[in-house]
This record gives structure tokens, C-alpha cells and sequence, in this order.
């Protein structure tokens, strides 16, 4: 892995990251804010990003290239599309990583540093911002589950019809 040193100081992403999906409807000081505590790192092919059960709080905006969420050695997702998310489960809950993610190819993501709730000396500025990261992982997180709850249903749609054509023809 690559890694930049911290962001603060480079207003000039500040443009660049309202294009994101996850940062495109906060303000530029907000923005800015992230910026202090984020860093991009570049990863190359078959790199662990996420090791599944590891405990950190750094939370993946995708900039570029492809990775996959592995459970139990298995592929669950891959995510390739700019500015999809992940890690957020594991900062919402404090538990460690439900899933590892590896880098298919070079991989740029923005990692921002969710511990970021103990490192504000402004209470007002904390609640604001937490809750704003909050909501946008609200979000996140609702898109996939509708996108589980989409999935679930085919799959029981197919289960019910292979059912239903063993029983018509037994062995």
C-alpha cells in the first residue's frame, strides 16, 4: 500500500470530492473537515485493504479501480463503481470487520479516519459532523439492504420454482 500523509490543507479536493455520491451534499467546511482526517492509498492486485476480523475505524470511499468483499473465502460483492463505500459497519458498531476486502487490480481509495470523535475539541462541531457522516452511512447502508432484500427475493422465487419442478418430476 501507498499512502498520502493526512489531507487538511488541500482545498483544492474540496471541488473534486463534492462529485462523490457519499460527499456530494455536505458543505465545503464539512468537506474540509474529512479532509483533515483522511488520507489516499493507492493499492495494487490481490492487496488485503480490510482483513476480515481486524478492529480499526477507517472508513473506504472507492476513487478508483475494483475490490471484493470476501466472507468465509467467498466472494459476496465487488464494488467497482466511484465512490461506493465500505468499512463503515465496523465505526457504527465498534465490532471488527465482518468481511475482508482485496484490491482486484490498482485500487485508490479515500480513507478517512473515523476516530476522529475523540481527536474534536469543539462539541458542537463533533455532534454536527457526526451526525452528518452518520446519516450519509444511513444511506449507505438502506441501498444495500434494499439491494439484499431484491436479491433474497429471486432467490426464493427460484427456490420455489425448482421446487415445484422437482416435484413434478421425481427421481
Amino acid at each position: 500500500m501507498q499512502e498520502s500523509p493526512y489531507l487538511d490543507g488541500r482545498e483544492f479536493l474540496v471541488e473534486k470530492f463534492h462529485k462523490l455520491p457519499f460527499l456530494g451534499a455536505i458543505h465545503d467546511n464539512h468537506i474540509k473537515k474529512i479532509l483533515k482526517l483522511s488520507k489516499i492509498r493507492k493499492y495494487e492486485n490481490g492487496e488485503v485493504i480490510t482483513p476480515e476480523g481486524a478492529f480499526d475505524n477507517w472508513v473506504y470511499i472507492l476513487l478508483s479501480g475494483v475490490v471484493n468483499v470476501i466472507k468465509d473465502e467467498k466472494i459476496i460483492a465487488t464494488l467497482d463503481e466511484i465512490g461506493e463505500t465500505f468499512g463503515e459497519l465496523a465505526v457504527i458498531d465498534g465490532k471488527s470487520r465482518s468481511a475482508s476486502v482485496q484490491a482486484c487490480g490498482e485500487t485508490v481509495c479515500l480513507a478517512i479516519d473515523a476516530s476522529f470523535m475523540e481527536k474534536t475539541s469543539e462539541p458542537l462541531d463533533q455532534v454536527l459532523f457526526v451526525s452528518i457522516l452518520y446519516r450519509l452511512f444511513a444511506e449507505v447502508i438502506a441501498h444495500r439492504l434494499r439491494t439484499s432484500n431484491e436479491e433474497l427475493i429471486r432467490l426464493r422465487t427460484e427456490v420455489e420454482r425448482l421446487t415445484k419442478e422437482n416435484n413434478r418430476n421425481p427421481k
